[in-house]
């Protein structure tokens, strides 16, 4: 899957987000922060002095999604993508990050900051936490997918390859 732009618009894009204080700079797993964070960067090595200081500076306790929350969050993703005319293609909703991969003619950042804030509200208005509750990291990742094959392969990674299935939407089983 690229993530640098080419000519032309792409047929899709896979964004990811995570909940707010589950995945650190510094954690073991890598991460990408505002200085590094370019397509094709390494991702910044394990550090855990970074990681402790990152957690000792979160304002509230890291938020993961239980299984009624991630249900509230697949129903504000799907509604916001018709509401505004994105094509939903794939998203997985887990404990402590969200998937999506959709085609629309808005920018992948602009759709990743319009359905986090949906979501929000929703989750708002369900009464799961207190207004104004840190939900998400501040941005997330977003990949060009330029061709059909690079759309079905993201698809595929997001229903499929998450481990045990959360809150899943696959388009793929409503067109077959």
């Amino acid at each position: 899957m690229s993530t640098e732009p080419e000519r032309g618009i792409p047929k899709a894009y896979l964004i990811t987000f995570t909940c707010y204080g589950t995945w650190m700079h510094g954690d073991d797993r890598g991460s990408a922060d505002r200085h590094r964070h370019a397509p094709g960067t390494p991702y910044l090595a394990a550090n855990v002095g970074r990681r402790v200081s990152e957690a000792r500076a979160m304002r509230e306790p890291p938020y993961r999604l239980d299984a009624a929350r991630r249900r509230c969050v697949l129903r504000s993703l799907r509604d916001t993508c018709t509401v505004r005319g994105w094509r939903l293609l794939a998203t997985h909703v887990r404990a402590t990050h969200v998937h999506v991969v959709f085609a629309s003619a808005e920018p992948p950042e602009k759709v990743m900051t319009s359905l986090k804030a949906h979501a929000s509200r929703r989750l708002n208005e369900a009464g799961f936490d207190w207004q104004g509750r840190r939900r998400w990291t501040r941005h997330g990742s977003t990949r060009y997918l330029w061709r059909q094959e690079a759309v079905e392969q993201a698809a595929a990674y997001v229903v499929d390859n998450q481990g045990e299935p959360m809150q899943v939407y696959d388009a793929r089983a409503e067109a077959g």
